[in-house]
């Protein structure tokens, strides 16, 4: 009762917005007119004038978003013929949820399960229900904590949860569209805080839903699967987060994809192979930090609330969740070619893939070293011998901070030189064919020898770093046939590969002309930009959301750091920032009192990073 009476309130509070917004013009045209009449027609023009402005903006904001629909969630239909056994479920989770059954059921790519309905009158009147299940749990969970997940969304059904979803839907994409077409006045700043407040009574109201179907789990599965499967929920995200970020990315950046079979197939993998870094993960406490703002309660929450519901006991279903959905791994394969944009990149199996992908990153790691060791010797490529000549010069330091390392506070266990050699000299091995990468769910990919055997050049980067010892590294790398005369630099300008988004602003003055400057922690995104400072924050995030990084620095200008001999903060508020590059030109960069920024501190990330160029950069000869 509770939570019907705050979806009222939301509901009630949507329209409260529009008699505010409607109240609001009414309020300015009646003003105008009383201003005409005592004499005050200037005065009359600016307040009609602004009436006007916050009336095409409301309407602009309710057109806009009534042409916009819900794009329908991708992903694979599974049918009652596809998945007897996991329809078969549904339906007793429905009849022990005293609820409709679901017209649909999808595979989806995330790792999430949630439902939603095509409710039509403000969700007085049902329609077609849909049940969204992501690959990534199916992996993971046994048929029980499937159940308790199946549970709870059916929950959100039986509780008529899903019948405002439509209304809450558009009602937060009306509000905030209509306060972005008005943020450039005092009327858009006042239902700014008008939209603040509904957003906080919309995600409570979420939040007291989630407890809600909540109960329905411990009922269906039991009090001690339903919260083992909450504890398992950010246990599986972050693995996810790990499998794409330490396995995808790389690849993916440097043009490699795995096989449709292999894209969630290695999920799986990972997932077998990491049990210990699970089982650790699993033992930590679950989240317990939370927002008013979220939708959804910390899971520590949750599973506390859970202990005050009777407990059912149940027979638990250890199978893997997998077997609900006969054919799981083409099921998967074909949610794969659905969801996941491979574009044009070279799809590989994970041997190769991880062959390619990591030589490729090391390639792009030694090319930097290798690009400092040119400027250094004054040539225009590099090769090892050039890299080992440095170092046998007594030049390893030098080399060391062309790179970006300061040494003078570089730990005594972590010295850069032999780091650097690593690199250049791994790199150098692939180059030659003497080496490749193998792939490994277990733990990094592994650089190996022609015979299979691990290739540890650890010990011979640390006797490199040695001048006295040029000569015995030579001769051993001959004896590895590895050509030091040949392999070496394979590009000639740095990327934005690996590059993590640290800030941006917005408007800054670049050389003279208009720029919204993203700053990365490997260079900066110089992208031209309308003169008009209003929006910058949110046009630099559709920006970013709209490509990679790496995609966007082949578009638009991109100012490596490894191109800075020196930098020099001139002002830092608003900031203002010159970089000398080692071909002799300057980039100053000037922010303006009125753009936005991406963070906060984004001024203060970009004068921090300028201070590090002007500690660790070095000048070409």
């Amino acid at each position: 009762m509770v939570t019907s009476l705050r979806a009222a309130l939301s509901v009630a509070m949507l329209a409260g917005f529009y008699v505010v917004a409607l109240g609001v013009i009414a309020g300015l045209g009646w003003l105008a007119v009383l201003a005409f009449e005592g004499g005050y027609g200037t005065g009359g023009a600016k307040l009609g004038i602004l009436a006007l402005v916050v009336a095409v903006g409301v309407v602009s904001a309710l057109w806009k978003v009534a042409r916009a629909n819900p794009a329908p969630e991708p992903g694979l239909e599974v049918t009652p013929a596809d998945a007897p056994e996991l329809w078969a479920t549904v339906r007793e989770l429905a009849d022990a949820a005293q609820t409709r059954v679901p017209d649909e059921i999808r595979l989806v790519g995330e790792v999430n399960a949630a439902v939603s309905e095509d409710a039509r009158l403000l969700g007085l009147v049902g329609g077609r229900r849909h049940l969204y299940l992501g690959v990534p749990l199916l992996q993971a969970f046994d048929v029980a904590q499937l159940r308790s997940v199946l549970a709870h969304e059916l929950g959100h059904y039986s509780r008529s949860h899903t019948r405002l979803g439509a209304v809450t839907y558009r009602g937060r994409a009306v509000i905030l569209a209509t306060v972005q077409q008005l943020s450039g006045n005092v009327v858009g700043w006042l239902l700014r805080g008008y939209a603040r407040l509904y957003l906080l009574v919309s995600a409570a109201v979420s939040r007291r839903q989630e407890l809600e179907a909540d109960e329905l789990s411990v009922r269906v599965a039991g009090r001690e699967v339903a919260q083992s499967t909450l504890r398992e929920l950010p246990v599986v995200d972050t693995a996810w987060s790990f499998y794409a970020g330490s396995y995808l990315a790389n690849g993916w950046e440097s043009g490699y994809a795995p096989t449709a079979a292999g894209f969630f197939g290695g999920f799986g993998d990972l997932l077998a192979a990491r049990g210990d870094e699970l089982a650790e993960l699993r033992a930590d406490a679950p989240p317990s930090d939370g927002s008013l703002w979220d939708s959804h309660p910390p899971v520590a929450a949750r599973i506390a609330a859970m202990a005050h519901v009777p407990d059912t006991q149940v027979v638990r279903d250890t199978r893997p969740a997998t077997v609900l959905v006969p054919g799981f791994a083409v099921a998967a394969a074909a949610v794969a070619e659905e969801v996941v944009a491979f574009d044009d990149r070279t799809r590989l199996d994970w041997d190769e893939l991880t062959a390619a992908s990591v030589a490729a990153d090391r390639q792009r790691a030694a090319d930097s070293v290798y690009r400092a060791a040119a400027r250094l010797a004054g040539q225009q490529r590099a090769t090892l011998a050039t890299v080992l000549d440095l170092v046998a010069a007594g030049r390893g330091d030098d080399l060391a901070r062309a790179v970006g390392f300061d040494t003078d506070v570089a730990p005594d266990d972590d010295r850069p030189v032999p780091m650097l050699l690593r690199v250049v000299l791994g790199s150098a091995a692939v180059q030659a064919g003497v080496a490749r990468w193998r792939h490994s769910w277990s733990g990094p990919a592994v650089l190996v020898g022609r015979d299979g055997q691990p290739l540890d050049l650890d010990a011979l980067a640390d006797l490199a770093a040695d001048p006295a010892q040029a000569g015995a590294v030579r001769e051993h790398l001959v004896r590895l046939d590895v050509d030091v005369t040949r392999a070496g630099q394979a590009s000639a300008t740095a990327t934005a590969h690996g590059g993590e988004i640290l800030g941006g602003i917005a408007n800054v003055d670049v050389d003279g002309a208009q720029h919204d400057v993203v700053v990365l922690d490997n260079g900066l995104l110089l992208v031209p930009c309308p003169k008009q400072t209003e929006g910058g924050k949110a046009r630099m995030a559709a920006l970013l959301q709209s490509a990679p990084v790496v995609e966007l620095a082949r578009r638009f200008p991109f100012l490596s750091f490894e191109e800075v001999a020196t930098a020099q903060v001139l002002r830092r508020t608003p900031v203002r920032v010159a970089f000398t590059l080692h071909d002799g030109r300057t980039v100053t960069l000037k922010e303006k009192w009125s753009g936005d920024r991406l963070t906060k501190d984004s001024d203060e990330v970009l004068a921090a990073l300028a201070d590090d160029l002007a500690r660790t950069a070095t000048s070409a000869p």
